[in-house]
């Protein structure tokens, strides 16, 4: 596909034609073309490709997380200009362009305003290393044009960044996980070319008098992107997921233009000379450092595992079928690993396991239905949660690791605010992509007083776990903003913070080294092993799910039955779990109707954990 395709078609000369309807077709054709399944091939992609790689005006793609969402803008979608040698007038298309052309004709009557808005995308926050590589490894190949040279010196993300950023190096270096089964190549070494450092200050107004990538969680690196949207805005909204086509800008004049304005500009839109230079700054970052895309078409993303067909195809549909037929086996095979990580406790791997896989499928007013907050109590100490972070990272495409010490719980902004004087949105260590894994460390809380912002981090991790919410703080008011994020807690006693599941690790092996012990489980499986269990957890979560009216009949009688002799033994909230527990089981079976047999076995799991949750309490008569 050439991009004079879109060139020819948006000039005037195109606008002239009898026909009206030219841009809706041109629209159409891309978003047919885009929506082939070899198209992720032939489409280099800026979260793989190195920005110089890429020539200005060509098509990309570019996989991100909406993070901010700026203000409507204007501009000329046709002006004319006047030829200095002749004179004469001629028409042209400002759309799918950042800059004008020279000579614009401000008194001609041809003009026509147009209206678009700009998303601040980033690369989606806590994406896993083995994510990124398999992706990069399936990129489209791009060699480097001899034909093109850059007409600019050339700003490298690090020179931009290192300027101005504010957090020290080692904060800034990649969150890495355990070592891989599987060889990287030199993949990482050629990906590091499209990353830009990120800094995540402390507080708010650090933002407004220094420019960062504003990327929610510290040590992320890669591009951060300006995209143009110029229809369908309605179906956009803050937080979304997507894979977005368009042509890319990165045109030198953007950076002197963030600090002297077009007159032509201003004569559009009159409140430009009102921004403060805050906010010039974060609305116009150099484009070497914040490239421009021009939006033809975006695709949601369900899901970022790349080993998964990543929209509703025939092919999907296939995959999934041929994978459900080794779900069980999969299963099983997950399940004996995850028992091994756990130190043999067989019990603990199972509801890990359907932890890993539950997902906020619906919700019934203010209740998110389907989540399932785990609390592994009784972890060891010392190094023991941060492999089992390393474990869970090479298993889910998102995942984050929040150490609960006191001094970051003090210092880290965790909800995202609002900053009225650069007018964005400052993000926070909470705003995150759908179904990210976050891992909260308690083993690391230490005694000592929490402060204000450490009361305001710690309740914003309730509500985030209890009603899967987030409220960012736009200072004068608070607004709500749900999300759907596993939150998988590790502590030593009984979690400080709210969940839907408690359940006490007991060891069955007591490893001399437990960083050699774990090394040896994860490198025993093969590579083909670990990917079946990526695919299997991110597929479990896809399934329909459904409770035929006879076996719901014979759950209310069950949860009757039990509450005959005692009816504080088992309680609504008690029936609410074991219903999650029964959908999780029949899901991680892949099975889509819930059967007598697995409402049975949901029973007796939760009556295990039960028994020995009291067993521990008994143990340690401090808890509550």
């Amino acid at each position: 596909m050439r991009m004079w395709f879109i060139c020819r078609f948006c000039c005037p000369a195109a606008q002239s034609n009898s026909n009206p309807e030219w841009e809706a077709k041109v629209l159409e054709y891309f978003k047919g073309q885009l929506k082939e399944k070899e198209s992720h091939s032939w489409v280099p992609s800026l979260n793989d490709v190195p920005l110089h790689y890429l020539k200005p005006n060509s098509l990309v793609k570019f996989r991100c997380l909406v993070q901010d969402m700026f203000d409507p803008e204007f501009y000329m979608g046709v002006y004319e200009t006047v030829d200095p040698s002749t004179k004469a007038n001629v028409l042209r298309c400002g759309k799918y362009k950042d800059v004008t052309e020279c000579g614009v004709d401000l008194n001609s009557r041809n003009t026509v305003t147009a209206e678009r808005q700009t998303f601040y995308c980033v690369p989606i926050p806590g994406e896993s290393p083995w994510a990124k590589e398999i992706s990069f490894l399936s990129a489209a190949r791009v060699v480097p044009s001899t034909s093109y040279v850059p007409s600019r010196q050339k700003r490298s993300y690090e020179e931009d960044d290192d300027d101005m950023d504010t957090q020290p190096q080692k904060q800034r270096e990649p969150h890495t996980g355990t070592h891989q089964a599987e060889p990287h190549g030199n993949g990482d070494s050629k990906r590091q070319e499209t990353e830009a450092p990120s800094s995540q200050t402390t507080t708010p107004s650090d933002c407004s008098s220094h420019l960062d990538l504003n990327f929610p969680l510290p040590g992320e690196r890669g591009p951060a992107c300006l995209v143009k949207v110029y229809e369908g805005l309605d179906s956009f909204k803050l937080n979304d997921t997507l894979e977005i086509y368009g042509i890319l800008s990165v045109n030198p004049v953007l950076t002197v233009l963030g600090e002297e304005k077009d007159p032509s500009l201003l004569l559009l839109n009159p409140t430009e000379s009102m921004e403060t230079p805050e906010e010039q700054r974060a609305h116009d970052p150099p484009a070497s450092l914040v490239p421009r895309l021009h939006m033809l078409y975006a695709r949601p993303l369900q899901h970022n595992n790349p080993l998964l067909p990543s929209a509703p195809t025939e092919d999907q549909s296939a995959f999934v079928s041929s994978f459900l037929v080794e779900m069980a086996s999969v299963r099983a095979e997950l399940l004996a690993y995850l028992t091994h990580v756990l130190l043999g406790d067989g019990l603990a791997a199972e509801y890990l396991l359907l932890h890993l896989i539950s997902d906020v499928y619906t919700r019934r007013d203010v209740l998110p239905l389907g989540k399932f907050t785990l609390n592994l109590s009784g972890c060891p100490l010392n190094s023991y949660t941060e492999r089992l972070y390393q474990i869970v990272q090479q298993l889910v495409p998102c995942s984050y690791r929040l150490s609960m010490s006191l001094h970051t719980m003090n210092s880290m902004r965790l909800v995202p605010k609002k900053d009225y004087v650069a007018n964005r949105l400052v993000s926070g260590a909470l705003q995150l992509a759908r179904n990210t894994s976050l891992f909260l460390d308690e083993t690391q809380l230490e005694q000592g007083q929490l402060d204000s912002s450490g009361v305001r981090n710690i309740t914003a991790l309730g509500n985030l776990i209890s009603w899967q919410k987030v409220d960012y703080d736009f200072s004068y008011h608070q607004m709500e903003f749900p999300c759907n994020i596993n939150v998988l807690v590790t502590s030593e006693g009984r979690s400080l913070l709210p969940s839907d599941c408690q359940v006490p690790l007991q060891p069955q092996v007591t490893p001399p080294n437990m960083e050699e012990y774990l090394t040896t489980i994860h490198m025993a499986q093969f590579t083909s092993q670990i990917n079946k269990f990526r695919v299997y957890l991110s597929l479990a979560r896809t399934l329909d799910y459904s409770i035929s009216d006879e076996v719901t009949k014979a759950v209310e009688d069950d949860f009757v039955d039990m509450r005959k002799d005692d009816p504080q033994s088992v309680t609504a909230e008690d029936l609410h779990r074991m219903l999650v527990v029964a959908r999780l089981l029949s899901l991680s079976l892949g099975q889509t109707t819930l059967s007598r047999d697995g409402w049975m076995r949901a029973k007796h799991i939760d009556m295990l954990r039960r028994s020995r949750t009291e067993q521990q309490k008994s143990l340690n008569g401090n808890e509550p």
